[in-house]
């Protein structure tokens, strides 16, 4: 076998309204660190959850528009809402030209250890007809809870210390003490996984096994493009940020975020 050739000008975007494409992109970060990444956000429409599907999508559409300007190799949709509704459109305007990888909830993983599950997701997607599909679909027989979770991606967003902890409390609260497996049933939530392990774990029990989406939908993009992961490649890739389509940097509020800085700290971001 010859030597591995980094550096091969692999580039992926990512797009939400916020800051939940930060543990995809932080998920892609660590398996190519070479790749150059492009995060496409939209501070001008967020939240996005409680628009009409029509305008969330024509957002979502403007903001992929932008990142496909820079000339990604695929983009990944890191909103699970976005996911819901807009993903036939944004295939139908990108693909095949740029595969376009959507986000799911990890409730089929998480109901393959038998439960019982809970999964936390914001106010709208709990008790959807698609997450109820979904349950169906890969969580037959398996006790599974949902939780509502208000306001916990919005303090998130704003790393809300305060806010974030009385949200976690809340859904935790209603979260039943039988659950081993959670789901995290929100792109946001992920940035926040352990404070909602601590408290949701049980004392004296086995540790609590959470599920988010975000390296699965890494690996996804990377194989979508026929790329390998080389996590010990050199970090040598670039952050593009677009923000409603103008450059920009990533805001503030990512630097709270373990993931956040994980991409500042490898390449500045222009």
């Amino acid at each position: 076998m010859g030597p591995i050739v980094y550096g091969c000008g692999v580039k992926i975007a990512l797009m939400d309204s916020g800051l939940g494409l930060l543990p995809a992109a932080a998920a892609v970060r660590r398996l190519r660190p070479d790749a150059d990444l492009v995060l496409s956000l939209d501070p001008d429409g967020m939240p996005w959850g409680p628009r009409p599907t029509e305008d969330m999508t024509r957002r979502a559409l403007a903001i992929a528009k932008a990142a496909a300007a820079h000339g990604p190799e695929a983009l990944i949709v890191g909103c699970n809402t976005a996911s819901v509704h807009a993903l036939p459109a944004l295939r139908a305007l990108l693909e095949p030209d740029v595969p376009v990888i959507g986000t799911v909830p990890a409730i089929k993983p998480a109901a393959a250890g038998g439960g019982p599950v809970a999964i936390w997701a914001t106010p709208a997607t709990t008790g959807s007809p698609y997450q109820r599909g979904l349950i169906e679909e890969f969580a037959g027989g398996v006790d599974v809870t949902e939780v509502a979770c208000p306001g916990l991606a919005d303090a998130v967003e704003k790393a809300d210390e305060t806010a974030i902890d009385a949200a976690i409390a809340a859904a935790a609260a209603r979260t039943p003490a039988e659950v081993t497996t959670l789901v995290l049933g929100c792109t946001h939530y992920e940035l926040v996984a352990e404070r909602i392990r601590a408290a949701v774990q049980q004392p004296g029990r086995a540790p609590l096994v959470l599920h988010g989406s975000a390296g699965a939908v890494a690996a996804q993009a990377l194989r979508r493009i026929g790329v390998q992961p080389t996590p010990e490649a050199p970090a040598t890739a670039g952050v593009t940020v677009l923000l409603s389509g103008r450059d920009g940097a990533l805001p503030p509020a990512a630097l709270a975020y373990a993931e956040g800085r994980l991409l500042q700290a490898v390449s500045p971001t222009r």
